[in-house]
């Protein structure tokens, strides 16, 4: 069950998740691949459908239940049971005290925070509770899996934003800053109004090199969103809704 929150002038910063509030380097990403591939296996299909369909279904919906479930009918709690629940993830992760410095250091007179996720709620509470970060979280916008419509909404489906935006209460678009890994969620994001989008590309700058615009001040994606390479970052990119450091 969602609830609505009452529109109260803020503006509202959405984290993704997953590969952005914890690094990739903990390859919860793979190991998640890994349970995908083994899940459309056990369909009755072969190791290269699967591996053929993840892909293209994770490229076309944005996820790859979502594919699999109109196409296949699977049953999405069934996969969510067989894939990202069985992610060790108490094993695999560990909070970072910087990460959660981050979001402390948010001014809540100025800005809510919220979670915008693909992930159904188990997961995401989960995540946020071994990060030690659900706490600092108001509400969390995520992919429900129990959804009659047979077509799950996630990012990036424009359907998805405006979802957060009802949950969260904010009716202006320009009032909602979003951080995500995925360049298409970030871009179908700006499509919508959230102008103050940021890509989060974790790794070396010259791993993006050749995809992006270089300034003195700033590095850009083609669509004119800020690229980070640390979530530090976004206390220079989103300035105005940090607290300021006394000097």
């Amino acid at each position: 069950m969602t609830i609505e929150h009452t529109h109260d002038g803020r503006h509202v910063v959405f984290f993704d998740i997953d590969d952005t509030l914890y690094s990739s380097s903990f390859m919860i990403g793979s190991a998640m691949v890994e349970r995908v591939h083994a899940y459309i296996v056990s369909l009755g299909l072969s190791d290269e459908t699967a591996f053929n369909l993840r892909s293209q279904y994770y490229s076309q919906y944005g996820l790859t239940l979502r594919g699999l479930r109109r196409h296949h009918g699977v049953d999405p709690l069934a996969y969510d049971k067989e894939c990202d629940g069985s992610l060790p993830l108490e094993d695999m992760l560990s909070p970072d005290p910087c990460t959660r410095k981050l979001l402390e250091d948010i001014d809540r007179s100025k800005c809510r925070v919220w979670a915008l996720t693909n992930a159904y709620r188990p997961h995401a509470e989960r995540v946020l509770k071994i990060l030690k970060l659900r706490d600092q979280i108001e509400g969390i916008v995520y992919c429900d899996y129990e959804e009659k419509n047979e077509d799950l909404i996630c990012k990036p489906e424009p359907a998805f934003y405006h979802r957060a935006m009802h949950q969260a209460g904010v009716n202006d678009p320009t009032k909602c800053l979003f951080v995500d890994d995925n360049l298409n969620n970030v871009e179908a994001a700006r499509g919508v109004g959230w102008i103050r989008s940021v890509h989060f590309r974790e790794g070396l700058p010259e791993t993006i090199e050749a995809r992006v615009t270089h300034t003195d001040k700033e590095t850009i994606t083609k669509d004119g969103a800020p690229i980070i390479n640390n979530l530090q970052q976004l206390r220079e990119v989103w300035a105005d809704i940090f607290h300021q450091m006394e000097h």
